[in-house]
């Protein structure tokens, strides 16, 4: 685990060393435990180390093949990287270290890109080919690690973060406003585009190549996901062993390292189930949990402090559990640093997932977490049910967008960018919300072809949207955060798991729908504990009956208290008072209503509040 960057000068001008220093140097929060440049004619690689499998200096990069020809800048792990090596070994290939690393890079140069589908594992990484004076970059199937690229001129630029590109003395930074605009319909991006003009994400399972004189540059895409309803179902028994046996081999293969390794356990099954089996095999385990003071909080939001049921599954388990308690003072305090690190907001509140990854790396280098199980097996029940009674595909396109559009709707976006509006106007987000589905089979012929593309889409976006932040923000204290549930075997078996065995109240859904069209308020759209049924079946062998049927809880903050009452100040003095940066772009006078229904206590817009809270905090460090 650690941090790459590199640059290629199009027009053959020499690298730079020092650039590439710097540009290292921008993300070495990412790797304390090394460094390492490479540079040959317009060629730079950088890396910084996180050293977590094979803490030796062999497993030092960039890394050179053994023929000289290919240089290897890598971030992530391959958790099969033994068995690949063993692999490699019968072809010839002889091995200088213990790392997945030169697993990684021999691999590649045997496979090509084929090698890409070998990997079980989360990885970005840059390989250059000093024969053919070509560059490949890859991002792993999920996309769990990150991978940024820009071209500007005629110099290309990559890393594992924004910063390592920005940090070049002519980069030059300008707003993208059209991705704002995205952001604030989605509170997400889902095309390749960041808040930075030129910089792009390469999407999850695809890799790019770039070479030739002219520099032609190229993505492709080598996977993706697939949810499909199985032609011929084996029995719920069969389903429910074969979960437990991929669930149980997909904790163990992560548990590989030369470091020590904790679990967050947040009081949810997914986290619970995943310490239970780590604790197994490591006795004493070391355990993480953030709460919230809830001494300001109401409704709903009493329920968002997990501590009690963390500690008691603590105590089941005999982990060393530590935890800490985040008041809203610390949501205000850490908002400048975050937006740093975040580089730019995506979903979610985040900045809990700041201040667990805090706390972990006091202790350990890599942690588990239970990321993935919600959008694999059917956790968001209230959501696919809007879904289910689709009439065809653009029905389907229409109502999901609608519902997708989580800080503001169009109407309310179009007076907001009013400033602006000419620059974004040509930007159609509903075409962006279908373009999800540009590389999908459309056919849509029963109520579960519908969930499934919802889970297709969820994946696609909301899940990658966390990978994004997660990464960002445990890899600011230099800690490596890993996703059993984002084993190649156990996402294949996910995919092909029926609808029906995912969601309790299909079938009485279905009939509520054609029946009484109007019941989107009725019970089985606030129940959150419908979804997941085969995992919390075969969860319920590892924790507590009742964390396997508790109603869903997400790790969020009392945020929507928090704003108009202990933080209405910081709101104020932020959003309402002075010129805030955020209204250069956005039009006050459009986005002050609508803060000010959330302070009355008219409407709960927590989430549109925290994303111009930090897109603010994030327009501040541009301009400085």
């Amino acid at each position: 685990m650690c941090g790459i960057t590199g640059i290629v000068n199009l027009n053959g001008d020499p690298a730079s060393p020092a650039i590439l220093k710097r540009m290292t140097d921008a993300i070495a929060h990412r790797g304390p435990d090394g460094e390492g440049q490479w540079v040959e004619g317009n060629v730079g690689l950088g890396h910084r180390r996180l050293a977590i499998i094979d803490l030796s200096p062999a497993g030092r990069q960039p890394m050179l093949s053994a023929d000289g020809r290919y240089v290897l800048t890598y971030n992530g792990e391959i958790y099969n990287f033994r068995e690949l090596r063993e692999e490699l070994e019968t072809v010839g290939y002889q091995f200088r270290s213990t790392s997945d690393s030169e697993v990684a890079l021999n691999a590649l140069a045997h496979w090509g890109t084929d090698a890409l589908l070998k990997f079980n594992g989360m990885f970005a990484l840059a390989l250059w080919d000093r024969q053919e004076k070509t560059l490949l970059l890859a991002r792993d199937r999920y996309g769990i690690k990150p991978l940024y690229y820009a071209r500007q001129g005629r110099s290309f630029a990559f890393g594992s973060e924004q910063k390592a590109i920005t940090s070049q003395p002519d980069f030059r930074k300008v707003l993208n406003k059209p991705a704002l605009l995205e952001y604030f319909t989605f509170q997400n991006i889902f095309t390749d585009q960041t808040l930075l003009k030129d910089i792009h994400l390469l999407p999850a399972g695809h890799y790019a190549l770039l070479g030739g004189s002219d520099g032609r540059f190229h993505t492709c895409r080598y996977w993706d996901y697939r949810f499909r309803e199985p032609d011929a179902p084996a029995s719920k028994q069969e389903y429910l062993e074969e979960l437990d046996r991929l669930f149980r081999q997909a904790v163990q293969r992560q548990l590989v390292g030369d470091v020590e390794l904790g679990a967050y356990l947040s009081g949810g099954m997914d986290s619970g189930s995943i310490t239970a089996i780590a604790a197994q095999q490591f006795p004493y385990l070391k355990s993480f949990t953030c709460g919230f003071d809830l001494s300001s909080a109401s409704g709903i939001e009493l329920a968002f402090d997990e501590r009690a049921a963390a500690e008691a599954m603590s105590a089941r388990f005999k982990t060393e559990h530590y935890e800490m308690v985040l008041k809203a003072g610390d949501m205000e305090r850490c908002l400048p640093k975050l937006a740093w690190h975040l580089e730019e907001p995506r979903v979610g509140q985040s900045y809990p997932n700041y201040y667990a990854a805090k706390l972990a790396s006091k202790f350990v280098k890599v942690v588990l977490s239970g990321s993935g199980g919600d959008e694999l097996f059917g956790g968001y029940p209230w959501r696919y049910y809007r879904a289910a009674n689709s009439q065809n595909f653009e029905h389907y396109i229409d109502a999901y967008y609608q519902y997708w559009q989580r800080l503001a709707n169009n109407t309310q976006l179009r007076q907001m960018f009013a400033p602006v509006w000419n620059e974004v106007s040509h930007v159609w987000t509903r075409d962006i919300f279908r373009d999800v589905f540009a590389a999908h089979d459309n056919e849509l012929d029963r109520p579960e072809d519908y969930i499934n593309h919802s889970l297709y889409f969820e994946a696609k976006t909301f899940l990658h949207g966390l990978f994004v932040v997660e990464d960002k923000l445990s890899m600011a204290y230099g800690l490596e955060n890993r996703v059993p549930f984002m084993d190649n075997d156990l996402v294949d078996f996910a995919m092909r798991c029926p609808v029906n065995l995912k969601l309790n109240n299909l079938t009485e859904v279905l009939r509520l729908n054609e029946n009484e069209p109007g019941h989107k308020s009725s019970v089985f759209f606030q129940k959150t504990n419908d979804g997941k049924q085969l995992l919390r079946d075969m969860m319920a062998r590892y924790v507590p009956e009742s964390v396997v049927r508790a109603e869903k809880q997400g790790f969020s903050s009392p945020d929507a208290s928090w704003f108009k009452g202990d933080s209405i100040c910081f709101v104020h003095r932020e959003l309402m008072e002075g010129d805030p940066s955020l209204y250069d772009v956005l039009d006050r006078s459009a986005v002050a209503p609508l803060i000010e229904e959330h302070l009355r206590g008219e409407k709960n817009r927590r989430l549109l509040i925290w994303g111009l809270l930090n897109v603010n905090a994030w327009l501040r460090q541009l301009s400085s």
